[in-house]
């Protein structure tokens, strides 16, 4: 098919809804609509993290709000993310170009983002691990110091100071490992939140430059649910991470201020430059930044969360039931971002 029947279609189409004074007003009510549903999404499961606390069900409720958070992010890197940015370098107004329409690009940046997720997981891995030895190491000095003290000192208190010792050096080797658990949950949320701040920018960018009513009209209501479920898949990760409170507002306010602000940059680039969603240098950069923000989202959401939970959580491994819930939760998880897609 020759590129001139395509351009005369997609004209005709945009030309009908163009409204840049119209598209303005629901571009603005956007941005509070969004701002207010995503801080919601991501402080429910938070909330309720905090609420379950110190409560028998606690650790059961964090796996499964983990699990339903890892549907969402992986449904969003697979059913969201990716079509888009495959759909924005397989346009006819990029396709047509060289090098674009002799190479799969958004396959090629996708596996480069799951690459650069793995390389920051190991590097990340390896710093906290070496940090955390030393530690142990002059703890395990200081111990037998004490137990030669002890040993010194006479019969009379060695049988309690055994004790105490072992009980001190059980507590010393919890303290440790769950010390780099909770690291490690740290690192994954943060890396987590920054492949999610950049599908949330693109989205953003690309509404902000659109000036297309017919297309920004179902977006406004599709993107309030969409960022709900989003928020709700990082939130779950940062609740089991142990942040502090301020710590916790700061990454909600982040994940809930960036579409807003790429709304923003989107409007500011089309009254700097004229460019809108339609540009085709705007769709190539929409689908680089879209598939390396797929592959890290693919690569952290199968790694770190769903085959760390199934495989090696000490908690659903003895517990088949929970086990069960979870996965019924992970699909729940990953078939209401699916749904989504059919507005957004």
């Amino acid at each position: 098919m020759s590129a001139q029947p395509c351009a005369t279609d997609i004209l005709s189409r945009a030309t009908a809804c163009r409204d840049g004074s119209a598209a303005a007003h629901l571009k603005f009510l956007s941005i509070f609509v969004i701002f207010f549903t995503s801080m919601l999404g991501m402080s429910s499961p938070v909330l309720l993290a905090r609420l379950f606390q110190g409560k028998s069900l606690y650790d059961r409720a964090v796996a499964l709000i983990k699990c339903f958070a890892a549907g969402v992010i992986l449904s969003t890197s697979l059913v969201h993310v990716l079509p888009d940015a495959y759909s924005s370098l397989a346009d006819c107004r990029v396709a047509t170009r060289h090098p674009w329409r002799d190479f799969p690009f958004s396959g090629l940046v996708t596996l480069i983002g799951a690459l650069l997720a793995l390389a920051v997981d190991l590097v990340a891995s390896s710093h906290v691990e070496h940090a955390q030895y030393a530690p142990v190491k002059t703890n395990e000095k200081e111990s037998s110091s004490v137990e030669s003290r002890i040993e010194l000192g006479g019969g009379g208190g060695c049988h309690g100071g055994d004790s105490t010792g072992a009980v001190a050096g059980e507590g010393s080797a919890v303290t440790d490992e769950e010390m780099l658990l909770r690291l490690k949950q740290k690192m994954v949320s943060q890396v987590l939140e920054i492949g999610i701040i950049f599908h949330s920018v693109i989205i953003g960018v690309t509404m902000g430059m659109s000036q297309n009513v017919c297309t920004i009209r179902p977006l406004v209501a599709a993107l309030a649910f969409h960022q709900i479920f989003e928020g709700m898949g990082l939130g779950g990760c940062v609740a089991q991470a142990g942040f502090s409170f301020g710590t916790m507002v700061y990454m909600c306010f982040m994940f809930s201020v960036t579409t807003p602000m790429g709304i923003v940059l989107g409007m500011a680039i089309f009254s700097l430059t004229g460019y809108d969603d339609s540009n085709p240098n705007a769709l190539i950069m929409e689908g680089l930044l879209g598939s390396i923000s797929s592959g890290v989202l693919i690569y952290m959401a199968l790694v770190d969360l769903i085959a760390v939970d199934f495989f090696h959580n000490k908690l659903m491994n003895s517990n088949p039931k929970l086990k069960k819930a979870s996965f019924l939760a992970l699909t729940l998880g990953s078939a209401a971002m699916s749904i989504l897609a059919l507005w957004a």
